[in-house]
């Protein structure tokens, strides 16, 4: 009896004299995907009944059956054992249905509302959680990185350009730029929580409604507030039930911070390579190969790396969907979904492993210390010594150049120059210009704010650990 009482309520009452034909509905539907909305629309529809007794539209009664009608489908969704339906089209259809079944007042739900605000609203809500879960995680990964960077504060390696080795850095200096690459990220991520924090149920299909709906009493009870209190909630009909700029901004954001987690496993695919060495990653984060028996591949880094593809390609596939839609809302929204969901699985479940996989990772100091221990990346160093003595920056930068391929060609290392070698580059070059080779001196003499040196970082390092712990 409940199923033929359902069926009666769906988008199509009234207006069509036959159901939709089998291939249109699983064509159209959107069950498939959409339940993951389920426990926001139910949320969403509790204060829409809340609201419609507080302006007497429902009786206290009717409010009363509806909400715990309304609890006890979200109780059986959690637990698994609502059935879905795939001819009620999407998830808002089956929970009201199934209310109705249930409870007569249910078919007084939907007064005031439609789909069209019902989905915007559900699918703010729920992006408003995911976006707090992802900002957490993204802290987590940069602790990470900061204690892998602490863990091994005394090691330095070579820092690159064009992938050639260029000057020496900390190893915790070049993993706390990815922090800061990640900070970023997460002020992105609030920032976008403004504008996805904004209620737009009460716009109807598109023009409102003539019933007296109290919006701010919904997105009091919803959370749609600002840091005052003050309730935010959208501020034109027509653009609140087709806006969907905060999906695009989302994904936008999470396109950048796939990209930065992107980079990062680049630099760890290449220093766990044996022509780096520079760090091994945990057996639980490798995988091996099927023919040969010695290899440890870096598969959480690719997969990473490739998933950045997918979360870009989400964001363009939203851009190209809104480019020619237009005022208000079209079915072509319904894409929107399985977009923003995918982008948000992606990037969540990417920076939890990362952070974990970075856990498991030790670095080999004995191999950074053999490749750092190259007098080429302090020859900067040396240029600078020459400009504190007075010799204008282009004509040093020109005399070290000659030095490097005057030690290239006697095949001798840069600091085992000898002095008469040197003042034929430079009168001013005498021993006291070895003293730049002493890498320990040199990574000391790094004091401006934001160089590697070794007291800027304890003091960034220090910096990140009172940030992110507070």
């Amino acid at each position: 009896m409940a199923k033929k009482k359902s069926s009666k309520v769906t988008a199509r009452s009234g207006r069509f004299a036959s159901g939709p034909a089998a291939e249109a509905n699983a064509f159209t539907n959107s069950v498939k995907f959409d339940t993951r909305l389920a426990h926001h629309d139910i949320a969403g529809s509790i204060a829409h009944a809340r609201m419609l007794h507080h302006v007497g539209l429902l009786k206290e009664k009717e409010m009363s059956a509806i909400v715990h009608g309304l609890e006890a489908i979200g109780a059986e969704i959690a637990e698994g054992r609502f059935e879905w339906r795939t001819e009620l089209e999407d998830v808002h259809m089956n929970i009201e249905a199934t209310l109705t079944a249930r409870v007569p007042a249910g078919a007084k739900l939907h007064t005031g509302r439609s789909r069209n605000d019902q989905v915007a609203l559900d699918s703010r809500m729920w992006l408003r959680e995911e976006i707090c879960d992802l900002a957490n995680e993204i802290h987590d990964l940069q602790l990470a990185l900061i204690e892998l960077g602490e863990n091994n504060l005394k090691v330095l390696i070579p820092g690159y350009t064009h992938l050639q080795r260029a000057q020496p850095v900390y190893l915790a200096h070049h993993l706390l730029a990815y922090v800061e690459m990640l900070e970023r990220d997460y002020e992105r991520l609030l920032d976008c929580l403004v504008r996805v924090n904004v209620c737009p149920l009460g716009s109807g299909a598109l023009a409102g409604t003539t019933l007296p709906l109290d919006r701010e009493f919904v997105a009091r009870e919803l959370g749609f507030v600002d840091a005052h209190d003050t309730p935010m909630i959208t501020h034109n009909s027509m653009d609140a039930v087709s806006d969907r700029d905060y999906v695009v901004e989302f994904c936008s954001v999470a396109a950048l911070l796939a990209v930065h987690q992107s980079r990062l496993c680049e630099d760890l695919v290449l220093w766990s390579s044996v022509e780096f060495g520079f760090i091994e990653i945990g057996d639980a984060y490798t995988t091996g190969s099927s023919l040969m028996p010695q290899k440890k591949n870096p598969d959480i880094c690719e997969l990473t790396r490739g998933k950045t593809g997918r979360v870009v390609g989400n964001l363009v596939s939203l851009l190209v969907t809104l480019k020619g839609l237009p005022l208000t809302y079209n079915s072509d929204l319904q894409e929107d979904k399985e977009r923003l969901f995918d982008t948000t699985d992606t990037v969540r479940s990417t920076v939890r492993i990362l952070a974990a996989m970075l856990r498991d990772t030790a670095v080999n100091a004995k191999t950074c210390a053999a490749a750092v221990d190259d007098p080429n990346l302090l020859a900067t160093d040396l240029v600078d010594w020459l400009v504190l003595n007075g010799t204008p920056f282009r004509k040093a930068h020109h005399v070290v150049g000659k030095l490097v391929a005057v030690a290239e060609a006697k095949g001798k290392r840069l600091d085992k120059l000898t002095p008469t070698e040197l003042k034929q580059a430079d009168k001013k070059l005498t021993k006291d210009a070895m003293k730049v080779f002493d890498l320990k001196a040199a990574m000391a003499r790094r004091t401006v704010p934001g160089s590697p040196g070794i007291v800027e970082l304890k003091s960034r390092l220090a910096y990140w650990h009172k940030f992110l712990r507070h």
